[in-house]
C-alpha cells in the first residue's frame, strides 16, 4: 500500500490524506467537546480560524487562511465525495498533464479564488452576512474539474445506472450543481466556483497554443562548471627540449642517491629528477 500510494510520483494521496487527517483531528475536537472532556469549544474556534473570512478586517487577523480554507469539510459526505472527486479528476489530468502543471493549477485556484473572494466581500450586494466563510475545497474541484474538461471534451465516461456519457457533460452538471448549493447558503462563494472555472478553462486554452504558465514554478538551473582535461602530451610539447634532463645527469643523481641517499641531493638536483619523472 505505501508503495503504491505514497511513493508514487503523484501528489493526489498527499492531497488527500491531509485533508482526512484535518477533518479527523477537528472532529476530535468536536468529540471531546460533546462528552464534556473539554469545556472549550475547540472545534468552532478552530474552524473559524482556519475558513477564510468574508471581512477583510477579519482576514487581517488570520491571514493564513488564503491557504487554509480548502482543507476544511464540516460533514462526512462531503470528505467523501471531494476526495472521490478529486483522485477521479486528478487522475485524468495526470494522465494528459505533468504534476507541476497540476500543483500550478490547484495553487493558483487556491490563491486566486481566496483574494476574489475577498475582494467579492468589498460589494454592497454580497455583504449581507460578512460572518459568512469560506470552508469548502469546492473551488479547487472547480478549476480541476474544468480543466479536465476543457483538456479532453470529447472523452466519454460510462455510469452506473445511467450509461456512457461525455465527461464535458459530468462535469458542466457538477459544476452547476456546486454553483446553485453555494449559492443557497454563500453567494459570494458561488460566484468565486465560477470564476475559478473559467480561470481554469483559460489556463488550459493558453496552454494548447504553447503558453504554460507553470513554468513560473519551474527553478532555473545555473549551468555548472565545466572541467576541462588538458592533454599531457599538449602540455608535454610546450616545454622545449632543453628543459628537460638528459639521460647522463639522470644518471649522475641516481649513482649519487645509491652511495648518500636521496638526502644528500640539493635542490636542484632534486628539481632534475622531478622532470625527469614527469617525461617518464
Amino acid at each position: 500500500f505505501w508503495r503504491d500510494t505514497y511513493q508514487s510520483k503523484s501528489p493526489i494521496p498527499f492531497i488527500i490524506s491531509a485533508q482526512i487527517i484535518v477533518f479527523v483531528l477537528v472532529h476530535l475536537f468536536d468529540l471531546l467537546y460533546e462528552v464534556k472532556l473539554i469545556q472549550f469549544p475547540l472545534y468552532d474556534n478552530v474552524v473559524r480560524l482556519l475558513s477564510l473570512p468574508l471581512s477583510s478586517a477579519d482576514f487581517i487577523k488570520q491571514p493564513w487562511s488564503i491557504l487554509s480554507y480548502p482543507l476544511i469539510h464540516t460533514g462526512l459526505f462531503q470528505i467523501v465525495f471531494d476526495c472521490l472527486w478529486m483522485y477521479w479528476m486528478g487522475t485524468l489530468f495526470l494522465n494528459f498533464l505533468n504534476n507541476r502543471q497540476f500543483l500550478f493549477l490547484l495553487a493558483s485556484a487556491v490563491i486566486l479564488g481566496g483574494f476574489a473572494y475577498l475582494a467579492l466581500g468589498q460589494i454592497a450586494f454580497l455583504q449581507q452576512n460578512l460572518q459568512t466563510s469560506l470552508t469548502t475545497p469546492s473551488v479547487v474541484l472547480a478549476a480541476l474539474v474544468a480543466a479536465v474538461i476543457s483538456l479532453v471534451p470529447h472523452m466519454e465516461v460510462r455510469l452506473m445506472l445511467i450509461g456512457t456519457l461525455k465527461l464535458k457533460t459530468v462535469g458542466l452538471v457538477f459544476l452547476g450543481l456546486e454553483c446553485i448549493f453555494l449559492a443557497l447558503v454563500n453567494k459570494p462563494a458561488a460566484i468565486v466556483v465560477i470564476l475559478m472555472a473559467a480561470w481554469a478553462y483559460y489556463y488550459i486554452s493558453r496552454l494548447k497554443q504553447g503558453r504554460d504558465f507553470s513554468l513560473w514554478l519551474k527553478p532555473k538551473v545555473k549551468p555548472k562548471l565545466k572541467v576541462v582535461h588538458s592533454n599531457p602530451q599538449q602540455t608535454h610539447s610546450r616545454h622545449s627540449k632543453t628543459d628537460l634532463p638528459n639521460q647522463q645527469e639522470i644518471d649522475d643523481i641516481l649513482d649519487k642517491i645509491s652511495i648518500g641517499g636521496y638526502e644528500n641531493l640539493t635542490s636542484q638536483e632534486k628539481e632534475t629528477l622531478f622532470k625527469a619523472s614527469k617525461q617518464e
